[in-house]
């Protein structure tokens, strides 16, 4: 956990590397936006919407193909958080990034549809899927949908793997949080960690999900977009 730790007060001191402008081949078509897979180096995209790995079991309506879209001003941020952990030998792995209103739709269908408790043992074991909505894990418009939000973890580079956060992505439940005292030393080190660089570069976490930031000057604010990911 020391090294860890180490690394945490250097990327608080240390300074900002510099973002590339986005090459021809990052573009997404859509105004304003930027396929991040393919702008930032070694980024690794994990889009788990696009397959049934996920927590409701099938791929999502408007997830066309597995491309990490964001718009330009947050995937500048995000390639200076990959830059300063490059030189730890650490990088980011995506899960989600922009996110259709479409998509979103369908995962308030899932959650309406309490007879479907496939994927409960795995994403949801401590609470009743009746709840999801109360308890804020599922929404009727989501954040990601302006476009400047993203989910991620930390990987090391040189082995491939992804450090241990002490819960998976998507697992609904108070262990999730950021705050929560349960997850080992060292996992609350590599939680710790993901906080430090990403607060640093301009985004903010969320209380509930060690995994998702915004970014803090998202230049869409008040719109839900809803083209598909493709």
């Amino acid at each position: 956990m020391k090294a860890f730790l180490t690394i945490i007060a250097a990327i608080g001191l240390s300074a900002c590397a510099h973002a590339e402008e986005p090459p021809e081949a990052a573009k997404t078509g859509e105004p304003g936006f930027a396929n991040a897979g393919a702008t930032i180096p070694d980024l690794l995209v994990d889009m788990r919407y696009t397959t049934d790995q996920n927590f409701v079991g099938a791929p999502i309506d408007a997830y066309e193909a597995p491309n990490c879209l964001l718009t330009e001003p947050a995937t500048q941020a995000l390639a200076l958080v990959q830059a300063e952990l490059k030189t730890f030998g650490l990088g980011l792995k995506v899960f989600d990034c922009y996110r259709p209103a479409t998509s979103v739709a369908h995962f308030a269908r899932w959650a309406k549809d309490l007879d479907d408790q496939a994927t409960k043992p795995e994403y949801y074991p401590n609470v009743p899927k009746s709840d999801l909505f109360r308890l804020g894990y599922i929404a009727e418009r989501s954040g990601h949908s302006r476009g400047s939000t993203v989910d991620l973890t930390i990987m090391d580079l040189n082995t491939g793997e992804a450090l241990d956060m002490g819960s998976a992505f998507d697992l609904f439940d108070t262990f999730s949080w950021p705050s929560d005292p349960r997850p080992t030393a060292q996992q609350r080190a590599n939680r710790a960690l993901l906080q430090s660089v990403m607060t640093k570069h301009g985004f903010r976490g969320l209380k509930e999900e060690w995994w998702h930031f915004t970014l803090n000057d998202e230049p869409y604010p008040d719109t839900y977009f809803d083209f598909p990911v493709r």
